[in-house]
């Protein structure tokens, strides 16, 4: 008896003493104020706006340039929590320098913005009036972000994951080049927006994690500092290595970050953002949240709607002539595509494009090659519409085989409990189906996170390049290298490039791409950005299949696109006129391709 009484009283003091514990975290939590931090985001933006007015009245370049550079560091070191508070404006103050398109008006309005400004300052002749303008419309979409900062509290659940998002904005578009296109910038003021973290972070929630667990503060802080250490060591845009650099010092700080936030004890709404913020780096398997890019009403498909989907994936009933599935074009043995130069729709006749891989395909906005479709579920729709591929419009496919079959009504039934069987509850159970098609596990993404260390000197080189000199990255965005914009993914991004019609590279091709839509010059010859994961097993290349090889693919960038190989392309949009790679990079940025192959699904 007296043994149980001892126990009960060590057992009681143990819960009071998690309790006592329990209480002191909350009270952290409570007591901390982020009202310094909003402070220093609307000082920043306000400095940013002051400094840009001061470049109005310049007299020289050299100067002009130092007063531009000055204002970029101060929007930078504010921008984290402006593209949280203020996605669209803030994309609009720093996004690429390209002309803007209005689909109510069909105006197009000239590129605005920190980049545009900064195009324009390098010109040999400056235009002034054109500087004038882009300074002017800029300082107005900085004021709307200075509004939304003004108004709206720095918060724990816009706190974390904005400095989250940080850690991948200045590794994908810092360091890579995309930021700062012409000046090249993005090393340096990576070091600025690794300073500014640590800063916030000091303002905000260090001294209650300092309290919680001092050896977590002072490993952030000291992680921090060892990365900033690690860029200065070498500021040359070409020969940095951000291989190292994000193996070693970006996961370190996202590892940091995570334990941090779940020190201080805030837990995100998943479905709120792309990127998984339980991920320890931003290249695990789970890094992305796959619920966040689907359709809200086909979140979290279940077991059922899954199989369901993956039956009529290889259905040829689905089509009106019954010779062609989704499997027929998306063929698992060759990474989800057919191997051929352009698809073949009903009764094998020849369609315009080539067919991409599926695979990660849910990590995107647009669909189809000219994203013309928003959302998986609309672009299968228009398959099933398309009098070229299944022609099985709503009427058909409510009387064929599929809905007579009972096997599939007792399927759908138990995928679709509440839902009337047609033609609706099948596209959802493709879309679900297609969504889980998803390989994140290639070699790249095991050396990233540490998990081995196999990369050749040819691939590290390779790497590099691709987030250096090749400028790759500032399309492909790692890591998911497709063209979905980190670090909020909100957006899926189209270029002109200039495809040619032959591998001869004489004659542009005469697919105009998204240009229909629309009729508006600026989109002539505008296709969306693909993945570059399982290039190496998905040949032939480019929308109309034109190159057999990855080394004919790299040779068309770096002579410079379409554009470089002198095709009349007003409207271009890569950031270059060649890169001017020699035969070792081409062949390094090759072997690098070729570390993102992974067609081992995962689910």
């Amino acid at each position: 008896m007296q043994w149980f009484r001892y126990n009960l009283l060590l057992g009681t003091l143990l819960l009071l003493s998690l309790s006592c514990q329990n209480e002191k975290k909350e009270d952290y939590r409570t007591l901390v104020k982020f009202d310094k931090v909003q402070n220093y985001v609307i000082e920043n933006l306000e400095s940013a706006i002051d400094l840009l007015e001061q470049l109005k009245y310049v007299e020289t370049s050299e100067e002009g340039i130092e007063i531009f550079r000055s204002a970029r560091l101060a929007f930078k070191k504010a921008e984290p929590f402006g593209a949280y508070l203020s996605a669209d404006n803030t994309l609009r103050v720093n996004g690429p320098p390209l002309p803007v398109f209005s689909e109510d008006s069909g105006m197009v309005f000239p590129p605005t913005g920190l980049q545009a400004i900064e195009e324009t300052l390098f010109e040999v002749d400056v235009d002034k009036e054109k500087l004038l303008s882009q300074i002017t419309v800029s300082q107005g979409f900085m004021r709307n972000i200075l509004r939304d900062a003004q108004e709206l509290k720095i918060l724990p659940r816009r706190y974390f994951p904005s400095m989250h998002q940080q850690l991948l904005r200045i590794y994908a578009l810092g360091l890579s080049g995309f930021d700062t296109p012409t000046s090249l910038w993005g090393i340096d003021e990576s070091i600025v927006c690794l300073n500014s973290m640590k800063e916030v972070y000091q303002m905000g929630v260090a001294d209650t994690i300092a309290l919680l667990n001092k050896k977590l503060n002072d490993r952030f802080v000291n992680d921090i500092d060892k990365a900033i250490a690690f860029i200065e060591n070498n500021k040359n845009f070409e020969t940095f290595d951000r291989y190292t650099f994000g193996r070693e010092h970006l996961n370190a700080l996202t590892r940091d970050w995570v334990e941090i936030r779940k020190t201080f004890g805030f837990e995100p709404s998943k479905n709120a953002f792309a990127l998984n913020m339980d991920a320890p780096t931003f290249f695990e398997s789970n890094s992305f949240n796959e619920d966040f890019f689907r359709l809200s009403y086909n979140r979290n498909p279940t077991k059922e709607i899954v199989e369901l989907g993956k039956s009529l994936f290889h259905d040829k009933r689905l089509s009106a002539t019954g010779d062609l599935a989704c499997v027929t074009c998306h063929d698992p043995g060759l990474a989800y595509q057919d191997g051929l130069k352009v698809a073949r729709g009903k009764e094998g006749m020849e369609l315009q494009r080539n067919t991409p891989t599926i695979i990660n395909t849910i990590y995107q906005k647009k669909f189809f090659w000219d994203g013309t479709a928003d959302g998986l579920q609309n672009q299968i729709t228009s398959v099933f519409d398309n009098e070229n591929e299944f022609d099985s419009n709503a009427h058909s496919i409510l009387t064929n085989k599929i809905l007579e079959d009972s096997t599939y009504i007792e399927s759908i039934k138990k995928a679709f409990p509440t839902k009337k069987i047609n033609r609706t509850v099948i596209v959802r159970a493709l879309a679900a189906y297609t969504s889980t098609l998803n390989a994140m596990n290639s070699r790249f993404d095991k050396n990233m996170r540490g998990e081995l260390d196999d990369f050749t000197e040819q691939e590290v080189l390779g790497m590099n390049l691709y987030m250096g000199k090749a400028l790759c990255a500032t399309c492909h965005f790692v890591p998911l290298t497709n063209g979905t914009v980190p670090p909020l993914f909100l957006e899926t991004e189209k270029e002109i490039i200039g495809v040619p019609k032959t591998a001869k590279n004489k004659e542009l091709d005469d697919d105009v791409g998204f240009y229909p839509v629309f009729k508006a010059d600026i989109h002539k010859f505008m296709f969306k950005t693909p993945t570059m994961r399982n290039a190496e097993v998905t040949a032939p290349y480019m929308h109309n299949g034109v190159y057999n090889t990855l080394e004919e693919v790299m040779n068309f960038y770096n002579l410079g696109g379409g554009g470089g190989m002198g095709f009349d392309l007003e409207h271009q949009t890569l950031p270059f006129d060649n890169l001017q790679l020699s035969e070792k990079e081409i062949k390094a940025l090759v072997a690098f391709t070729k570390t993102l192959t992974d067609t081992d699904i995962k689910s």
